[in-house]
């Protein structure tokens, strides 16, 4: 069978291209994602840093307890965006677990060098230096408060050496130091430039006093290694840590390798997930065609006396050699397609430099056999239609197109339709990342149904577009709309293509530009102050209350960017918060408040979005239950619903709250009102220069500034919603050009019976342009559905944002490509002689 499936390859290369392309594009597609999800699993980030210490004890995540399922209880890992701390305390208990040396406490500083300003840079207290370890080149340690020691690549940057004076900005202030000493970088040239305080200048600095970024345990010479490690991962245990060893030292050195890694597995899943099930939809229907074509040749086999196992054996045989062909296709192109991806979401700042495309023999047979199995299945059920029947029926059964289909594909049809029509429910009862599974969860359901119903849907076209096809293209109209009626069952996997094409890029698409556009409305219209006083480094608490001290400002609000964990309805997650000082925060921010007032936040209160409040089960008064940015756990009382939450957060806290519970303990901004008909902008441009990198700006710039950072965290889902339209669209053009193949005969034979070329061709235009039409309309709709519903329940926009551009292209361009993979391949099939033409294989 091997050999006879090679043969019919090699002779019937036309058909077994396009569903070669389907099938090495979705090798491609899937081997991106796995990929994404195996770098992002082997991603440690550098653990140089800690590179003399055994283990290293840090808090990086939190761990929540869910849902109880079965008598399980459900546990959920986030990533602290603030980075958690340890207590001062803990590296006085590790220090005295048997076998240690020292704990050493380490502090990492947000600082920014004035002479090496494009060179990130992290400050630390001098015993730190003992866990990487630095050596000592020239100078000496730093001995005062004003004396720093830097490592030799800032030294080098910046031409500093031993008694040399530079400018270092941390906590929002500029310092002049003298540079005591140059520390040799080895083993720490990949990460990093670091500086080193006293360990008192170091502990004076830091935005949260008491503790730790981490501490480093150094194991004394002659230890039981695995007995220093059981106790450290016991102690740091007790105090709700993580003892870090080994490669992962790498996830405490760079706490941002921790987000990259979770943001390579989120985004991979969920886009493996998505991809999976239109690879499923593409590779079936493309191969399913591709048999369905072949109905002559296989009756013919049959009615030679061809066994059903032995056709089912040859047809499984052709698609297994072209899975294998195409995963020797498909595996290097993904790769190459993973590499670019990882480029772009590191120009972007999404992943860091030293993020590496890791993995390939695992991803490449898990994509390859996925895709095989996808595919051999589908030729078997599409080869049962042929082999069941009885040779001398054999040929009857090719020669006439089978009816629309069989009972339980109408009731699986209008059981989908059931389905999304109910997650359209849920989705509007629903909000944030519930919302947005449900409606994708729907999208695919409706598609799902148009392909089982798609028979019954091209009937119904066909008999109803009959008179407008005869109306405009006359007799060639007639032949159209008669082909359409006998071959509703042969356009399904066209229907299914287009339709999914404009279903999917209408709603995932537009779905971001709404969003984009709803943050930056909310964030223009709920920004009440002329002035923004913002600063590089970030700005002091004093700020604002220097602010108001100017003459004609009415009102100064502090604002401090963070975010924070609130539960869900499956899992918690981490959303979007500020801290503000609510004293003259009416003036200058309106969040749109339903419920409550702003005037009653306090250290112990808090005002949610309606959004995040609905989700969360929140009313006005209640005790609510979230976590820090640092994983600190608090309850706070519900004193204000806010409509606003997309613009400016779904939390909004005290600022007070916030103090020793962000990285920095900084404000981003600060909001300046001032009265009518005064010029206070002397006055605050003075102010403003007492901070580094400060200056006063319009308002109006924070919301383009705004725009652009929605923009660009957009960036990742639209690169991924367009490799999923264009695989999408590239399945569309494929089943046309094979259907449009398949017709040789058929064209032919309508021409030896006095059908001009011109008529033919008018015919394929009347068909197509009834399929194209009813496959836009339906795409469309479905996406209309499911677009709205899902907008109203994540902004609470009645009606969807939609560019009559954007509709265009999307419309426009796929009506082009269906024309174009139509029209061409009937073109060359014109030119072919009728008499050649009649006698040629399917």
């Amino acid at each position: 069978m091997l050999r006879l499936a090679a043969q019919t390859l090699r002779y019937r290369k036309g058909g077994f291209l396009a569903t070669f392309v389907a099938l090495a594009a979705g090798v491609a597609v899937l081997m991106t994602c796995v990929l994404l999800v195996e770098s992002g699993r082997r991603h440690e980030g550098d653990p140089q840093r800690y590179g003399a210490a055994v283990a290293v004890v840090a808090d990086r995540d939190l761990t929540v307890d869910g849902p109880t399922v079965l008598g399980e209880t459900e546990r959920t890992t986030v990533i602290l965006p603030e980075r958690g701390s340890v207590p001062e305390g803990l590296a006085g208990r590790l220090a005295a677990v048997p076998g240690v040396d020292r704990a050493v406490g380490d502090r990492r500083l947000v600082v920014a060098l004035t002479a090496a300003p494009g060179r990130p840079a992290t400050g630390h207290g001098w015993s730190s230096t003992a866990l990487a370890p630095h050596r000592l080149v020239s100078g000496e340690p730093p001995r005062s408060d004003r004396e720093i020691a830097v490592d030799a690549r800032l030294a080098d940057g910046a031409g500093l050496g031993p008694g040399a004076a530079t400018e270092v900005v941390t906590g929002g202030v500029s310092r002049t130091y003298r540079v005591s000493g140059v520390v040799d970088a080895d083993g720490t040239a990949s990460g990093r430039a670091a500086l080193f305080f006293t360990d008192a200048h170091a502990a004076a600095l830091d935005p949260r006093p008491g503790r730790y970024d981490a501490v480093g345990v150094l194991a004394a010479p002659d230890a039981d290694r695995d007995a220093v490690l059981a106790g450290v991962r016991r102690t740091a245990d007790g105090a709700g840590a993580t003892a870090y060893t080994g490669d992962d030292r790498g996830l405490a050195a760079e706490p941002d390798a921790g987000a990259a890694r979770s943001l390579a597995l989120g985004a991979g899943a969920a886009f493996a997930g998505y991809a999976a099930v239109i690879v499923g939809f593409v590779v079936a229907g493309t191969v399913g065609l591709s048999v369905r074509h072949r109905r002559r040749d296989l009756a013919l086999l049959r009615a030679v006396a061809a066994t059903p196992g032995q056709v089912r054996s040859m047809l499984l045989a052709e698609v297994g050699l072209l899975a294998l062909l195409a995963g020797v296709v498909g595996v290097p192109a993904g790769l190459l397609a993973t590499r670019l991806v990882r480029d772009a979401l590191v120009s972007r700042g999404f992943l860091p430099e030293d993020f590496a495309v890791r993995g390939g023999v695992l991803s490449a047979a898990a994509a390859v056999v996925a895709v095989a199995v996808v595919a051999l299945l589908s030729a078997w059920t599409a080869a049962l239609r042929v082999t069941r029947i009885r040779p001398t029926e054999a040929l009857g059964e090719a020669a006439v197109e089978p009816g629309t289909g069989g009972r339980v594909r109408l009731i699986s049809g209008l059981a989908c339709l059931a389905g999304a029509v109910s997650l359209t429910g849920l989705t509007g009862a629903t909000d944030g990342q519930a919302a947005l599974g449900a409606a994708m969860g729907m999208l695919y359901l409706f598609v799902l149904g148009v392909a089982l119903l798609a028979p019954w849907i091209n009937q119904a076209a066909a008999r109803l577009l009959g008179p407008v096809l005869r109306a405009v293209w006359g007799t060639s109209g007639y032949l159209a709309a008669a082909n359409l009626r006998a071959n509703a069952r042969g356009m399904v996997t066209v229907l299914t293509a287009l339709v999914l094409s404009v279903g999917l890029g209408g709603t995932v698409w537009f779905l971001q530009d709404n969003l984009e556009r709803q943050a930056v409305a909310q964030s223009r219209d709920g920004v009440l102050a002329q002035h923004a006083l913002t600063a590089g480094a970030g700005l002091p608490a004093s700020a604002a209350a220097e602010a108001r001290r100017v003459p004609g400002v009415i009102a100064a609000t502090g604002v401090r960017r963070t975010s924070v964990v609130v539960p869900d309805r499956l899992e918690p997650l981490t959303v979007p918060a500020q801290g503000i000082d609510p004293r003259g925060a009416d003036r200058t921010l309106d969040l749109r408040v339903r419920s409550g007032s702003l005037d009653a936040l306090r250290e112990d209160t808090v005002a949610v979005s309606t959004a995040r409040a609905d989700a969360a089960g929140w009313r006005l008064g209640d005790r609510a239950r979230l976590w820090l940015g640092d994983g600190t756990p608090v309850t706070l009382r519900v004193v204000a619903l806010y409509e606003r939450g997309w613009g400016f957060g779904d939390v909004t806290l005290h600022r007070r709250t916030l103090a020793g519970h962000t990285v920095t303990g900084l404000d981003d901004r600060v909001l300046v009102r001032t009265a009518p008909d005064t010029d206070a902008g002397r006055a605050l441009a003075g102010l403003a220069r007492r901070y580094p990198g400060g200056q006063v700006v319009d308002t109006g710039r924070l919301t383009g500034d705004l725009a652009e950072d929605v923009a660009v965290s957009g960036w990742l889902n639209k690169m991924l919603v367009a490799v999923l339209v264009g695989y999408a669209f590239l399945a569309a053009a494929d089943t046309l050009v094979m259907t449009a193949l398949a017709r040789t005969r058929e064209l032919s034979l309508l021409r030896l019976v006095g059908v001009t070329r011109g008529q033919v061709k008018r015919m394929v235009h009347a068909e197509q342009a009834g399929l194209l039409g009813v496959a836009l309309l339906i795409g469309a709709a479905i996406a209309a559905v499911t677009l709205t519903t899902v907008v109203r329940a994540v902004t609470g926009a009645a009606v969807p944002h939609v560019p009559p551009a954007g509709w265009a292209a999307l419309l426009g361009g796929t009506a082009v490509l269906a024309l174009l993979a139509t029209v061409v391949p009937v073109g060359r099939l014109l030119r072919t002689a009728p008499v050649e033409g009649i006698g040629v294989r399917e």
